[in-house]
């Protein structure tokens, strides 16, 4: 027990100042065995504290802590239990009772005497000990009461004390002097024993020899004891003087601790009531401007506007805890939400006013738009509403659902007044696309979806005519080839082209200023950053799939106020994709090349909309109009494509350049004009090479099936136009076309010229293919003048048969044949004239080549000359 006492004073009392006087192990009576100590302790400050400490070993390691302390002034009543028998429980009644049982009994007494003594030392107070012996409550006799209780339990503390350094010193040297001090403990015993007995027989002699000396001391010290006993009166008398005055002091200092703690309190309180009042105050200015502020005025949207904040900031103050039960908070509360509610009653009464005059006022403006391509400006409205931006603002976070109710009613009224604008807007756009109100009838201009194909039928039943000069007949087939409809010029195109930019010009920045506007006025944040979304994506985009319930009743998120503004502009402006589609399909109808001018259009402004939020209304709506744009534009490929598939020839008139083969040249023109810069280049690149191999193809298709016109005419012609015109646009996806064209041309003017030369030499020809034939068969080039068929008596019979005259009757009958072969506008026939005068020449030396080396040193020639042949095909060019 010692042991842990000082571990206790050291780790625990020490540190807070107190000294340790009596410790008790005890366990609460009736419950699960858990030890712990009462210890009883007194500071070392005056005025000394004395108190009662519960201390327990802790769940973690071997260290105690301490648990609880009680003061020892607050103990009512210390039970024993029993005053005679052993018994180790007792009671303490502090604040209420705490029952304990002692480890033994000893420890018990030893405890309850200690703080009898406590209590008689420090406090003098009424204690109540039931049940304890009075042996126990004896042992402290006036007497003892001038002996420090502390000290004594101090003594005890040190009952074991170390041994000095000197201590040590000397019992070192008389070990020394007693050689089996170590080896034989009882031998050392002994001899200290002796010699102890001899230094008493010596002391003893030493006393008795100076009795007389004694004597006196003892005379004296019995004068020094009646001193001590005179002096621990008069101490006992100042220490009873000096607890009355440590009482009064003891009084004094809880009354000022208790006049401390009432001015804290009054100071605290005082805090509190000046933060409500302060927080919860409204200005009697703001309630006027809420109850009766003008909300037609600047002035006095301002000032509702600060009286609107002021109200929000007493509604939203932070109050403590224990505010909300105060009468005067709860009713201050309730004068706000009334004042909130009447408000917002009143603001969103005087903002649907408003919203219903700017219908009224916009309708009388529309007259004066109706003649000219614009849309009315609708800048004044916002900025007229903007003034009431702050107060949307404070609606919304004060009462939702009346922010719900003007949203609603502004998208009715605002849709109902965007409905008029926009279709006057494009009622008036498409009479000036057609020119008239009549020929607008004339395109159904009124719901009518179709496509205007009136060229459809006049290809499919395209014929050659077999009658009039080629002039006439060329001018006739460009007419008949001309695939846009109702005989609209380049003129009519770009005519077009500038209405649609006007129409898209007009509708974005109306899109947009409506769109900051709702943004600005109902408070709902526009930009967040979104990853881009491609063409393509857009593409795919369907704006029917947008979600209705655009309202949830609850404060939104970015993401969520994002996805209400494109609603409300969905709702808004739920008119324009209709009329665009309906726009693109009368352009579309008018003539369906115009699909290119929209395509480039429609791209660009999809492009930049984007650019500024790929998820606004805008970019939606303009992509999914894009998509449609696509699909025309795509038909109109299939559409060229197919009636190249189905063109029919007659087989009695000569063919020339065929009809599609000059459409494609004045689509490739008119494509390349168009989309110079564009960003949807790629889609007509892939349409470039569907119609050129459909071009391809059904050219080959109609030269097979001609019957007038040779098959290499057909080709050479077309595949010359081709290649003249990719020559000419320099179109780069289509080089590898266009080195094919070049080739086919190239391929067919050879063949036609090789066919063509076979016939006005016609024995001739037929005589040196059977030498060559002999030859080829194993007879020697010399010997085949011996041929009976091929001497040089039937060579020179051939021969005389073609006379110079002759010879120039037969190419003049050739170039007769070959110009009514050819068609006149594509101008080939001085081309193919000379090739045939080039390869007739390469004949001519054929046939003398042929003459030297089977038959040598007959000197048989022809009857013409190459220069013959020359002057003969520069005569008959010219005659001709």
């Amino acid at each position: 027990m010692t042991a842990i006492k000082h571990a206790l004073q050291r780790d625990i009392f020490t540190p807070n100042d107190e000294r340790l006087l009596s410790i008790v192990n005890v366990c609460k009576a009736g419950k699960k065995k858990r030890n712990c100590f009462l210890c009883a302790t007194v500071t070392t400050e005056r005025p000394v504290q004395v108190n009662v400490v519960k201390v327990k070993k802790s769940d973690k390691g071997d260290f105690y802590k301490r648990q609880t302390a009680w003061a020892l002034r607050d103990l009512a009543v210390v039970d024993a239990k029993d005053a005679v028998k052993e018994n180790p429980e007792f009671d303490l009644h502090f604040d209420k009772v705490y029952k304990w049982v002692a480890s033994s009994t000893v420890e018990k007494n030893t405890f309850i005497s200690c703080i009898w003594k406590l209590n008689q030392r420090y406090l003098r107070k009424k204690i109540d000990f039931i049940n304890v012996s009075s042996q126990l409550l004896e042992e402290s006799v006036p007497s003892g009461e001038n002996q420090s209780v502390a000290g004594g339990d101090e003594e005890a503390v040190d009952e074991y004390q170390e041994l000095n350094a000197r201590e040590e010193q000397d019992i070192e040297i008389m070990m020394e002097g007693c050689e089996c001090a170590i080896s034989n403990a009882e031998a050392f015993a002994e001899k200290l024993s002796r010699e102890l007995q001899v230094l008493d027989g010596a002391n003893i002699q030493s006393i008795m020899a100076s009795e007389k000396q004694v004597n006196i001391l003892m005379k004296l010290l019995d004068e020094a004891l009646k001193e001590v006993d005179q002096i621990e009166i008069k101490l006992s008398s100042y220490e009873e003087m000096l607890q009355s005055v440590k009482e009064q002091m003891d009084q004094i200092s809880e009354s000022n601790h208790l006049i401390h703690l009432s001015y804290t309190n009054n100071v605290k309180l005082l805090s509190e009531i000046e933060y409500l009042v302060n927080h919860m105050d409204l200005a009697k200015g703001h309630i006027k401007a809420l109850q009766e502020g003008d909300l037609t005025s600047s002035r006095g949207i301002e000032a509702c506007t600060n009286a609107a904040d002021a109200l929000l900031q007493c509604m939203n103050v932070a109050l403590r805890p224990g505010h909300d039960m105060l009468h005067a908070v709860k009713q201050q509360q309730q004068r706000f939400s009334d004042l909130r509610e009447q408000f917002a009653r009143r603001l969103t009464n005087h903002l649907n006013s408003v919203f219903v005059q700017q219908g009224h006022d916009q309708s009388s403006t529309l007259a004066q738009h109706s003649v000219e391509l614009t849309l009315p400006n609708h800048h004044p409205f916002h900025r007229d509403l903007l003034r009431y931006a702050k107060l949307m603002e404070w609606l919304k976070n004060t009462d939702y659902g009346k922010y719900e109710g003007l949203t609603k009613n502004y998208m009715d009224y605002l849709s109902r007044l965007y409905e008029r604008e926009i279709k006057d807007f494009f009622e008036v756009a498409k009479i000036k696309m057609t020119g008239t109100t009549k020929e607008g009838k004339k395109f159904g201009l009124h719901g009518s979806s179709g496509k205007l194909t009136g060229s459809t039928s006049s290809l499919n039943k395209l014929s050659v005519q077999s009658s009039g000069n080629r002039r006439s007949q060329s001018s006739s087939l460009l007419d008949m080839g001309n695939m846009s409809a109702s005989d609209l010029d380049v003129a009519d195109r770009t005519k077009f082209d500038k209405i649609f930019e006007q129409v898209l010009s007009e509708l974005e920045p109306l899109c947009l200023a409506e769109q900051d506007f709702i943004s600005k006025f109902f408070k709902l944040q526009q930009h967040q950053s979104v990853s881009g979304t491609s063409t393509n994506e857009t593409e795919e985009m369907d704006g029917g799939n947008l979600s209705r319930s655009y309202m949830s009743g609850v404060p939104q998120t970015v993401s969520s106020e994002k996805d209400m503004i494109r609603q409300m502009m969905t709702k808004i402006f739920r008119c324009i994709e209709p009329e665009l589609n309906n726009l693109i399909a009368l352009g579309d109808k008018i003539d369906s090349f115009n699909s290119l001018y929209m395509l480039v259009k429609m791209s660009h402004h999809v492009w930049t909309a984007q650019n500024v939020d790929p998820a606004s209304f805008l970019s939606t709506t303009l992509g999914n109009v894009l998509v449609t744009v696509k699909r025309n534009f795509d038909k109109c490929i299939s559409n060229q494509m197919k009636q190249m598939d189905e063109v029919k020839i007659s087989k009695k008139s000569k063919v020339g350049i065929l009809p599609f083969v000059a459409e494609f040249e004045e689509f490739a023109a008119l494509a390349e004009s168009i989309f110079k810069n564009a960003e949807r280049r790629g889609d007509l690149d892939k349409a470039y090479i569907k119609l050129i191999r459909a071009v391809f193809i059904s050219v080959e298709k109609v030269a097979n099936e001609s019957q007038k016109t040779p098959r290499d005419v057909v080709m050479m012609e077309n595949f010359h136009h081709i290649f003249a015109t990719l020559s000419r646009l320099k179109i780069s996806c289509l080089e590898a076309e266009k080195k094919e064209a070049k080739l086919k041309y190239t391929e067919h003017l050879q063949s036609y010229v090789v066919y063509s030369l076979g016939q006005p030499l016609e024995k001739l020809n037929h005589f040196f293919e059977g030498v060559e034939a002999r030859v080829a068969q194993g007879i020697r080039e010399e010997e085949v003048s011996y041929q009976l068929a091929f001497n040089k008596q039937e060579l020179r019979k051939v021969i005389k048969e073609y006379p110079g005259k002759e010879v120039k009757k037969g190419l003049d009958n050739l170039y007769k044949k070959v110009d009514k072969h050819l068609c006149e506008e594509e101008n080939l026939l001085q081309v193919v004239w000379h090739s045939m005068q080039d390869e007739f020449i390469r004949q001519y030396k054929h046939f003398e080549g042929l003459i030297a080396r089977c038959y040598p040193g007959s000197g048989i020639t022809m009857e013409f000359t190459i220069q013959d042949i020359l002057d003969y095909c520069s005569s008959i060019a010219q005659s001709h």
